[in-house]
This record gives structure tokens, C-alpha cells and sequence, in this order.
């Protein structure tokens, strides 16, 4: 065993690699009081939420409406991405499979608050 190491956290430092700078930053529009996103296009069909986390992060998610859906998919992304970097695939599958779509970040990941595993 190395020391100072479990192989937990070794496996961890190898597993997760969200993307650093975050592709996307959350702010409030003045004008709206609503959260938006930047570093994404403007949708007035994407919700941007922060939810709370038994921990006390906030964890970043887009949420994709579209008036046709019947359903509604939760998507949890890879180890490599962040939000801002799945915003096309979102609104592509949004139309194609006329669903409504939430996507959300990892502690750690994007805007989202708190550490990741390798962290």
C-alpha cells in the first residue's frame, strides 16, 4: 500500500476529471430575478436551478422544456463533462425525442459547489 494513499482515493485521482475552467457560470439576470447561465446560448425553454444538498451544496441543473413532451428524462453525464459542455446534445435530444430533459452536475463539477471525488 503507498503511503498516505488508500486505493480509494488513488482509483478517484484516475476516475474524475471535470473540466477546469467550468464551461459555464450561473449568475442572476437583474431583470428577470431569474438564474441563468452563461457561456450557453440563451433559452427561454431552459430553467436554471440550484439544488441543495444534505452536505450544503448547491448542485447546478438545466432543465429542458419542451411543449410536446409526454416524458421527462433525467440525464447524469460522464466523469469528463460539465453542463455547459452537454447544452447541445440537451436541446437536441429535447426536440428529436420530444421529451423534456434535466441535466446536473456533480458536487464539484461546473457551477456546482462542493468536491469532487478526486478532489
Amino acid at each position: 500500500m503507498l503511503s498516505g494513499c488508500s486505493v480509494s482515493s488513488l482509483a478517484a485521482r484516475f476516475a474524475f476529471f471535470p473540466p477546469e475552467p467550468a464551461t459555464y457560470a450561473v449568475r442572476k439576470d437583474e431583470a428577470t430575478g431569474r438564474l441563468v447561465a452563461s457561456g450557453v446560448p440563451r433559452d427561454n425553454a431552459m430553467d436554471v436551478l440550484l439544488v441543495d444538498t444534505r452536505r450544503g451544496n448547491k448542485v447546478v441543473a438545466f432543465y429542458f422544456r419542451n411543449p410536446c413532451a409526454r416524458l421527462t428524462v433525467l440525464y447524469s453525464h460522464g466523469n469528463a463533462a460539465d453542463l455547459g459542455q452537454l447544452y447541445d446534445l440537451f436541446v437536441q435530444l429535447k426536440v428529436n425525442l420530444k421529451i423534456n430533459l434535466m441535466g446536473y452536475d456533480y458536487s464539484g463539477y461546473g457551477a456546482s459547489t462542493g468536491k469532487h471525488p478526486r478532489s
